[in-house]
């Protein structure tokens, strides 16, 4: 499980800025914040299938994932950290790349995918679980601000609507001065509430469900303990200037890293 919040065209300084918390079994092997793919490709690294859940690139690509919350699973399924590592590397556009995952959408579990391509104000959101039966696996993201768990973007789950709430109250503080990433982190994002069992999507058991409706999530589980494992915020000011913070757990200890640089041809 995983939760992102993000700006896309919609402040006067950043163009994009993002704040995701990944969601993982503590004992899966996984890489910090780092550059790769010869210093062209900067975020964290999942240490089994070598994919990630949210990455950039010096060209001023980014992509993030997370999985769609359901029972049943394909037991041959391709690994749905691929997906934003073949998007950074990729040429295409977006859009065409966009429709190449639609293409093959059946092979993977349930995903949500977001990629963005800054230098071309291009963002589109990429599912394999759509609503209503829709046909169309691909929809462009609009201007605003936006959630995103593990149901289509912008469902109403409540830890969405609170953080949805939270980092507009943050935003309308702080006009058009720069935002306060640390604090934001440690407020919006390390925030245990938990929902009532009644106002929760019931796909998993009541336990499952509550211990999984925060927006911080620490739990023991039969396959051993299981939550947040990084706290992650990129943002991209109307310089070009990128830059990616992460708060990741290592050894019951919390680490942070930051890396800034400039988008190229910007």
């Amino acid at each position: 499980m995983c939760i992102a919040a993000f700006l896309w065209q919609a402040h006067p300084l950043y163009p994009f800025f993002l704040l995701l918390n990944r969601d993982e079994y503590h004992s899966r092997p996984t890489k910090p914040l780092e550059w790769w793919e010869c210093n062209e490709i900067l975020g964290g690294r999942d240490g089994l299938a070598g994919g990630t859940w949210l990455a950039c690139s010096r060209n001023g690509r980014v992509a993030f994932l997370t999985n769609f919350r359901e029972v049943e699973l394909l037991p041959q399924a391709k690994s749905r950290g691929e997906l934003p590592v073949r998007f950074l590397k990729s040429k295409t556009t977006p859009l065409d790349f966009a429709k190449e995952v639609e293409k093959e959408a059946h092979q993977y579990n349930g995903f949500n995918l977001i990629i963005v391509d800054i230098p071309s104000k291009t963002m589109f959101y990429i599912t394999n679980r759509p609503i209503n039966n829709s046909d169309s696996l691909v929809t462009e993201v609009p201007p605003g601000i936006h959630v995103l768990t593990n149901a289509q973007l912008d469902s109403p789950w409540p830890k969405a609507l609170r953080l949805d709430q939270s980092l507009r109250e943050f935003v309308n503080k702080n006009g058009d001065r720069e935002l306060p990433v640390k604090e934001m982190v440690e407020k919006l994002m390390i925030n245990t509430i938990k929902d009532d069992v009644s106002l929760l999507p019931g796909i998993y058991s009541p336990r499952r469900e509550y211990q999984y409706s925060s927006i911080f999530v620490d739990t023991d589980s039969e396959l051993g303990r299981y939550g947040t494992g990084s706290i992650s915020a990129l943002s991209v000011k109307n310089s070009g200037e990128a830059s990616f913070f992460e708060k990741h757990l290592e050894n019951d200890a919390w680490i942070d890293s930051s890396f800034t640089f400039q988008i190229e041809n910007f």
